[in-house]
């Protein structure tokens, strides 16, 4: 593994990723290649890259995991913004990238999303036409989660909150981030935030199972409108077309993934397209656990191969 720093020349700073090579790796060999993109508030050491990027690069694939603009180890400030604007533009900073090395093959290029990444993914090859075949595990669209449950199902109240929020610091006042997610399975228990996702989720973030010191799930307060208003799908039905296989577990929790999944195949202009439903597991095991991580990886690799 290599990590690297790609620079967002539209912005100013780097991206942080790492590259996963596959065995015996020869630089003078063209590779198909895989971009492997962290779910909301999640980082590039968590499950794009320590467990699906090492797998599919065992598989042969060169595989890069990069962390967001304005989380983890890459650049740009304020901290904690989830744009999806932004988010959809950092594929293509890395494509970029990944068009200059050697051992790259252009016409081979994949993309790998989990969750919120699943969304940036599918939206993102919508218009950027070097990916060649997109993948999906338990993928979400933020934007929908936005105007849903994230916003209490109130979403005009939210973006009140949130254009009062982005006065108050425009005139020097403190940011105001959000934490996402309890600090512990315990203190979820006790607040009863014991819906499934969530506390899963709680106890991926905030154990050792999956913690990690850049995958926080903080989110800035002042700058969430763009997603309130955003769609990871919008256009499907147009501009969609390359294959696309979506991973979801049938343990449906409320961040609606298996609901999203059942949307986009449905939707999408891809002639080549497949649902997965991993009977018996949630959104959150399939981010680590070996039984549903080996069954989603028994189609997405042979999915890959033949796309790439």
């Amino acid at each position: 593994m290599k990590t690297v720093a790609i620079r967002n020349k539209d912005m100013y700073w780097d991206i942080a990723a790492d590259i996963h090579y596959p065995p015996n790796f020869d630089e003078n060999t063209k590779y198909p290649t895989i971009i492997s993109a962290h779910p909301i508030g999640s980082c590039k050491e968590q499950t794009s890259g320590n467990v699906y990027g090492v797998k599919l690069a065992d598989q042969g694939f060169v595989v890069i995991a990069f962390d967001a603009s304005f989380q983890g180890a890459s650049g740009g400030e304020p901290r904690s913004i989830e744009d999806p604007t932004l988010r959809v533009e950092d594929f293509r900073h890395v494509v970029d990238y990944l068009v200059t090395l050697p051992y790259v093959d252009e016409k081979r290029i994949g993309v790998l999303g989990i969750c919120g990444g699943g969304g940036y993914s599918i939206n993102a090859a919508m218009t950027e036409r070097r990916i060649k075949a997109v993948g999906t595990i338990t993928g979400a669209n933020y934007g929908r989660l936005m105007r849903e449950g994230f916003s209490g199902y109130n979403p005009i109240a939210a973006l009140e909150a949130m254009a009062k929020q982005r006065t108050a610091e425009a005139r020097g006042e403190p940011l105001h981030v959000d934490d996402l997610l309890p600090p512990s399975p315990e203190e979820a228990r006790r607040l009863g935030a014991t819906e499934r996702d969530v506390y899963e989720a709680t106890e991926y973030y905030r154990t050792p199972r999956g913690q990690s010191a850049n995958g926080l799930n903080r989110s800035l307060l002042s700058h969430q409108a763009a997603a309130v208003g955003w769609d990871a799908f919008y256009l499907a039905e147009v501009l969609l077309t390359q294959p696309l296989m979506v991973v979801v577990g049938d343990k449906v929790g409320a961040f609606g993934a298996y609901r999203d999944g059942c949307e986009i195949i449905g939707r999408a202009r891809s002639e080549k397209k497949e649902l997965v439903v991993v009977d018996g597991w949630s959104h959150y095991d399939l981010y680590d656990k070996p039984e549903p991580v080996a069954r989603a990886l028994e189609k997405l690799i042979p999915f890959y191969q033949e796309n790439l």
